[in-house]
Order: structure tokens, then sequence, then C-alpha cells
């Protein structure tokens, strides 16, 4: 009896719409290879991805609240989990590619720095004469480069369909649709090496991933302000959804208690905004005619996007989290002094003249050495997790900083 043939897993689903992205047909990788006889081009990048080192560091980056904070607030790592659901979701319903889809999902948020937003804003500062420090760039020089476990290349070697949606999946960088801001010199001197076509929108696959990132943490930010007692379920009723929400539950279930009531809150608040994404992208496809993978691209605006109802609603649950959550003083003052950390490990690698752990010796008597090695110093703080940093800090300093 034969054996029976291997075959891609990625054949036999249901067939892609029209306007996927279709592994067969991508534009390949910076360094060429073979190709796998059992996976899809998307598929290895997936797995390169949730093998990384950047996504098992994950683990111990803040999201909101730092860890000694609780053992239930979500973690850079249990919240990209949470908008790849979201994000699979989206595109199974919308019949695009999955696993391009999901790795775009499991890789967004590389990039940061420990301590969250916090250690960006301190390393952005650091930067500031040498290119300044985005965490989107940061993302794309750690698939790109900063990753040394294969023989044959550093970095990743992922697809160009993976690399452009990292690149662009708040939208273009150049062009009309970029909104005037400037290139992050990270993203100019690789599109230079390896053109990203950083003037068009990237694929709906990369979209869904970026939607569901706002839908992930515009609700579990919610959730994690409840759970650490910044708000009360009573606040939300000031919001349009989530407070619609909370008194169709209440009406529902007079008698639940808050904790399940919370949850039933955030489980509604996902599928309103899941299911209004896909309502209008699906009108905006056919209002725009798009047809192919080449159309989406060649789109003048997004695909995936909220109605204009439901981005009302968002941008609101923005500016209440940012009010009463990310700006709070309990917060604000974890969140100063971690800057105050990430800044003073800068000043201490870059005071001791020598090499930062794992990159080579550069000579700093030149300009463009000089920027070398403080792009150097960014690499290894923006990689480190809490944990890390805050022991680099008692081994410099000989003291512990309290994150409280």
């Amino acid at each position: 009896m034969a054996e029976p043939e291997l075959l891609p897993y990625g054949l036999g689903r249901e067939p892609l719409a029209p306007f996927a992205a279709d592994a067969r047909l991508s534009r390949g990788r910076r360094v060429a290879e073979a190709p796998s006889p059992t996976r899809t081009d998307f598929q290895r990048d997936r797995d390169r991805i949730v093998h990384s080192t950047a996504f098992r560091r994950l683990k111990h980056k803040t999201q909101v609240f730092v860890s000694h904070e609780g053992d239930h607030f979500r973690t850079r790592l249990t919240h990209t989990i949470e908008v790849s659901q979201i994000a699979r979701a989206l595109a199974r319903a919308l019949r695009l590619d999955e696993d391009l889809t999901e790795a775009l999902a499991l890789a967004h948020d590389f990039g940061h720095t420990p301590f969250g937003h916090a250690g960006e804003r301190a390393l952005d500062r650091k930067m500031s004469g040498f290119g300044g420090f985005d965490h989107n760039a940061q993302t794309l020089r750690i698939v790109t480069a900063l990753e040394r476990h294969y023989a044959a290349f550093d970095g990743l070697n992922l697809t160009f369909e993976t690399l452009e949606g990292l690149v662009k999946h708040n939208g273009p960088l150049t062009g009309p649709h970029a909104g005037g801001k400037a290139l992050p010199p990270p993203v100019a001197q690789f599109d230079a090496l390896y053109p990203l076509d950083l003037d068009r929108f990237a694929s709906l696959e990369a979209q869904a991933a970026a939607i569901s990132d706002d839908i992930a943490y515009n609700t579990h930010d919610l959730d994690d302000g409840l759970r650490a007692g910044l708000i009360a379920l009573e606040d939300l009723e000031e919001l349009t959804l989530a407070g619609g929400i909370l008194r169709e539950v209440r009406a529902a279930y007079p008698l639940l208690d808050p904790a399940r009531m919370g949850h039933e809150i955030m489980r509604r608040h996902i599928t309103r905004m899941v299911e209004d994404v896909l309502a209008q992208a699906t009108r905006r496809i056919a209002e725009d005619a798009i047809l192919s993978a080449q159309d989406v691209h060649a789109n003048g605006r997004e695909i995936i996007a909220f109605s204009p109802d439901m981005r009302a609603a968002v941008d609101e649950t923005r500016r209440f989290l940012f009010g009463r959550v990310y700006r709070h003083d309990s917060v604000m003052r974890v969140m100063r002094r971690a800057e105050e950390v990430v800044e003073r490990l800068f000043d201490g690698y870059a005071a001791s003249g020598g090499p930062v752990p794992g990159r080579p010796a550069r000579a700093p008597d030149h300009q463009a050495d000089e920027a070398g090695h403080m792009r150097d110093i960014a690499d290894y703080l923006a990689g480190m997790t809490d944990t890390f940093a805050l022991a680099e800090y008692r081994r410099l300093f000989d003291e512990n900083a309290d994150l409280r």
C-alpha cells in the first residue's frame, strides 16, 4: 500500500477569499530558502515567531500594571495571545490567511521595552540625537537583525508579507496616506536594502491584526482597571459601549455578583466590536470593489475598520482609559520611577565606554560609531524584561528600584 503524500497544512482548508494574501504567491524572503514540504511560508513565519527569544520575553514585560501588582493583570504576552485570538476570528470570518494574520498578531509587540510605554518614552528621550526610538521600528529590527539563532542569516528571515504587515499595520508610512509622520531610521535603513512598498496599504491580514490590538486593549485595560480598583462598574455607565452593555447585563441578570458581571461585560464588549468590524469590512470591500490582494494594497483607505459610530465609542473608551487608568496617580508614580530606571541604565552603559553585551566594541571617536553604539544600547535595553532590567539596576547601582 502506497504511503500517503504529505501536503502543506494550508491545503484542504476553506478556500481563501480572492482578496486574501496567498502564501503560494508570496514575494519570498530576503535570503532565499527551500520551501517546506509540510508548511506554507506563512506558517513557517508564525512558527519562527513563536520559537523566538523575543516572544518568550513578552511574558515578563509590562502591559499597564507591573508584575508585582498582581498575578492576574495582563502582561505583553497575555495581551498578545488575546490579540491573536481576535485576529484569527476576523481572518476566518473574512476567509483571509489565518497563519499570516496570527504571525502578525504574535509579533506586533516585540519592540516594546520593559515597563511598557514608560520605557519607550525614556529610550526615545535618550535616543533623541540618534534617530529616536519607536517600538514598531524596533520590532522590525528584532525580526530582521537582532534574533540570532539561524546559521544562514540574522533575524528570522520572514516573508515580505509578514515584514510589510509588521511595519505598515497602522497604514502607509510614506505618501499621501502617511499622515506626515517622520520615517523611523531603522525602517528607512531596512527599506533601502529590501523595499517594503511603504506608500501602500498592507494586507487585510495586517489590518485585521492591527484592529484586533485595539479591540483587545480597549477591553482588557478596562478589565484590569476594574481589577486594580482604579474604576468601578458604575463608572462604566458614562461610556457609550461599555455602559450600554452594563445596563443590558444588569437587566438580564440583576443578582449577578460584580466579578462575574465584569467578565460578562468584557465578553460582550469584544463581541460587539468584532461584529462591527466584520460588518464594516464587508461593506468597504463591496463599496471599494476589492477583488484581489492588489486592490487592497492600492486602495485609498483601510478596509478593515470600525464603523463611524463604533469608532467614536472606541475613542471615547480610550479617552476614559487615559484619564482614569493610564494617568491615575498610582500608575503614573510607578511609571515615572520606571522611566528613571531605564534612563539610569542607559546612562550607565553609555558611560562605561565598553561594548554592549552581545555586540562588538565600537570606536567612540567617530560620530557614526557613536550613533551605532547608542543604538546598541537601545537594542539591549529594549530587549530586557522588567525583571532583568531591575536586576541590572541592582547590579550597576547597588540599590533596589522600588516600583511601588
